[in-house]
C-alpha cells in the first residue's frame, strides 16, 4: 500500500515537471519571434503555422501597406533605382523577405514585354547527351552566365507534340515557349527546321556554325589544327594520317582544310587512305578507322584524330595491334579534355576554350535581346591552346 502511494507521488511529480518544461519551451518559442514576424501576425493575422501557406499570396501592394509607402516606391527600392534612399531600400527588402514576397514573372513579362527565358537547341547524335566532353562545359558556362543576368533556360526540342498531336519544329517550340532568344549549341545545321529558325525574327546565336546575319561563337579551329600539325612535323613526322569528323559542320571543314594546307606548305603529301572519316565522340568507329589505317602497306608514323574522346578508341586499336603509343605510332586529339590530361601518356591535343565559348554566347544573345539596335559580330573566334602532351614522339 505504501509502495503504491510512493509510486503515485513520483508519477505525479514527473507529469508536473514535463508540463512545466512544455510551458517553458512554448514561452521561449513565442518570444523568439522576430520583430517583423510579430508585426506580420498583428497586421495580417498570419500565424507562424499559416505563414508558409500564404507566401505565394503576398503582393507588392501588401508590401507597400506594410512599409507605409507607395507601390511605386517599393518597386523602385526592389529594383535598385537611385532615387530611393538606402535606409528605405533596406527596410523594403527586409519587409519583402519577411513577408515572403516574390516578384511575379508574369507581371514582369507584361510590363517589359520579355519572359527572361532563353531557348537552347541541343541535339547531338553520339548518345553522350549532357555528358558530352565538349558541349557539356559550354552548356554549363552558358547557364551560369545566363543566370548572372537573371535569365532562365528552356531546351528547345523538335520532338514535342502540339495540342493537335503534331510534332512542333524548333521555331514553333520557341514561339510556344515564348523565349526571348535562342542559342543553337548542337544540331544538324542543314535541317530545314534549323533554317526556318534562322530566318525568323528571334534573336539567335550559334556555336561553331556561322549563318549570314547571325552571330556565331567558334573556336579558332583552323589556327588550332595548324599549330598541332606544325608541332607533329617539327617532331620529325612526315607520314601523317588524319581522321576527321563525318559532319558537314564548319569546324570539320576548317580543321581538314587547315591540315591539308599546312602539309602542303611543308611540301608533304597525304597518300590515299591517310584521310578517313569517322563520327565525332565515337571511340568504337574510330577504333575501326585506325585498324584500316594500320593495315596499309605504308602506314603513317602519326595519326591525328578528330577529338580526344574518340582518340581512346584509336589507341585501343594500336594496342591490340601489338604496337605502342608513342614509340611505334604517335597520336593526337582535339578538344583538350581535362581528365585525359591526368592519364598516361598525356594526350597531345588542342584545348578549346569551352567556358569562354559558353559565356560569350550568353552575353551576345542577351545583348541582342536587350538592345534591338545592337549589331553583334558575325563571328567571334575563341583562341585554342596547343597541349604538347606525351603521345607524339620525336623521330
Amino acid at each position: 500500500m505504501l509502495f503504491s502511494l510512493l509510486m503515485l507521488i513520483m508519477v505525479s511529480e514527473i507529469v508536473l515537471a514535463v508540463c512545466s518544461l512544455i510551458q517553458t519551451k512554448s514561452f521561449l518559442t513565442a518570444n523568439s519571434k522576430t520583430r517583423h514576424t510579430q508585426r506580420l501576425e498583428q497586421y495580417y493575422g498570419i500565424t507562424t503555422s499559416r505563414k508558409v501557406a500564404q507566401l505565394m499570396a503576398v503582393t507588392i501592394k501588401q508590401v507597400s501597406e506594410y512599409c507605409g509607402i507607395s507601390i511605386s516606391a517599393v518597386s523602385k527600392a526592389l529594383n535598385g533605382y537611385p532615387d530611393i534612399g538606402e535606409k528605405t531600400r533596406k527596410r523594403v527588402i527586409e519587409a519583402a523577405k519577411e513577408l515572403g514576397y516574390r516578384p511575379s514573372a508574369i507581371a514582369r513579362g507584361l510590363k517589359t514585354g520579355r519572359t527572361f527565358n532563353l531557348g537552347v537547341v541541343y541535339s547531338e547524335d553520339s548518345g553522350s547527351g549532357f555528358l558530352h566532353h565538349f558541349f557539356s562545359p559550354i552548356l554549363e558556362a552558358f547557364r551560369a552566365e545566363a543566370e548572372q543576368h537573371g535569365q532562365d533556360i528552356t531546351f528547345i526540342s523538335s520532338s514535342i507534340k502540339s495540342q493537335d498531336k503534331r510534332i512542333m519544329s524548333y521555331l514553333e517550340h520557341s514561339l510556344y515557349r515564348n523565349v526571348d532568344g535562342v542559342c543553337l549549341v548542337c544540331c544538324d545545321f542543314g535541317q530545314e527546321q534549323v533554317n526556318e529558325l534562322i530566318r525568323s525574327n528571334i534573336p539567335i546565336v550559334t556555336i561553331d556554325h556561322p549563318f549570314p546575319g547571325r552571330c556565331c561563337i567558334a573556336s579558332e579551329n583552323s589556327q588550332g589544327m595548324k599549330e598541332l600539325t606544325e608541332y607533329v612535323i617539327a617532331q620529325g613526322h612526315r607520314k601523317i594520317a588524319m581522321i576527321y569528323g563525318l559532319t558537314s559542320s564548319s569546324a570539320t571543314r576548317d580543321r581538314t582544310s587547315s591540315f591539308l594546307e599546312t602539309m602542303n606548305s611543308f611540301g608533304l603529301d597525304v597518300p590515299e587512305g591517310y584521310m578517313v572519316a569517322s563520327p565525332y565522340h565515337n571511340p568504337q568507329t574510330t577504333k575501326e578507322a585506325v585498324k584500316n589505317i594500320l593495315a596499309l602497306r605504308d602506314r603513317p608514323s602519326c595519326i591525328m584524330m578528330q577529338d580526344d574522346f574518340s582518340a581512346l578508341g584509336g589507341m585501343e586499336a594500336i594496342a591490340e595491334a601489338g604496337l605502342n603509343v608513342p614509340a611505334d605510332i604517335s597520336v593526337t586529339g582535339f578538344d583538350g579534355v581535362e581528365i585525359l590530361q591526368m592519364c598516361y601518356p598525356r594526350l597531345s591535343t588542342v584545348a578549346q576554350g569551352t567556358q569562354k565559348i559558353g559565356q560569350e554566347a550568353a552575353r551576345q544573345l542577351i545583348s541582342l535581346i536587350e538592345d534591338s539596335k545592337y549589331q553583334a559580330p558575325d563571328i567571334i573566334k575563341v583562341p585554342t591552346r596547343l597541349i604538347r602532351g606525351d603521345t607524339v614522339v620525336k623521330i
